[in-house]
């Protein structure tokens, strides 16, 4: 069974490893780093972890801009950890999506329930979670896209790659952002990979001519999805 990956940002050593220690015995998979700045040169090891622990007070960059950097290359659930414990840490926290937030000194028990939550949190939206796009309605649990009557069975990949589309609506997604995070890699082939899927997708939207998914030669794409 693949163990379930974490990150883990803390700068405090002491705290850092007990906690890194405690999380591995309970059967996770552990990536702990205590500069922030580090986190953001491995997204590839960050796109596969699960779910995130975040300190919120650290020298360089605090947890909160750490949470909102990361957010803009994955979708990771987490939650907020930090010794203070102040009322405009929690609104503020809470304002950027965060899952949980949890105060030091911390029961590691409780810690490790509260994860388990987040996970199944994010398990139970996966698999309810509709979009409405114009037309037609997604549904990235059952790997379905509908219009109307008509079904379309859609592949991982596919449901994986518009998943990632519809987060960037009305934005601008580079190439390298969708490799990333749906590929995993960038390469030559991959990249051509990439352009036959996005073909599939425009394929599927050709009967609501409102939905655009625009190539920016060189750069990415500029999506638009219409809510209705």
């Amino acid at each position: 069974m693949r163990k379930i990956s974490v990150l883990l940002v803390d700068d405090e050593h002491d705290f850092g490893f007990i906690l890194k220690q405690y999380l591995e015995m309970s059967g996770f998979d552990v990536h702990w780093f205590q500069n922030p700045v580090d986190v953001l040169e491995q997204k590839k090891a960050v796109q596969n972890c699960s779910v995130a622990i975040l300190d919120v007070m650290m020298p360089g960059m605090d947890g909160f801009t750490l949470a909102k950097k990361i957010h803009e290359f994955t979708p990771l659930p987490f939650l907020f950890l930090t010794a203070k414990n102040q009322q405009i840490d929690r609104i503020l926290g809470l304002k950027l999506g965060a899952d949980d937030y949890v105060s030091k000194p911390c029961d590691p028990e409780e810690l490790i329930l509260r994860l388990y939550n987040i996970l199944k949190r994010a398990n139970a939206a996966d698999a309810s979670e509709e979009y409405n796009l114009g037309k037609y309605r997604f549904k990235p649990g059952l790997l379905l896209l509908e219009y109307g009557q008509e079904q379309f069975q859609l592949t991982e990949r596919e449901s994986a790659l518009l998943l990632l589309l519809v987060q960037y609506n009305q934005k601008l997604i580079t190439r390298e952002i969708i490799l990333d995070n749906v590929w995993k890699s960038a390469d030559y082939f991959t990249g051509r990979s990439m352009d036959v899927f996005i073909s599939r997708l425009r394929k599927y939207f050709q009967f609501d001519d409102r939905i655009r998914i625009q190539s920016i030669r060189g750069i990415g794409f500029q999506v638009y999805f219409p809510e209705s």
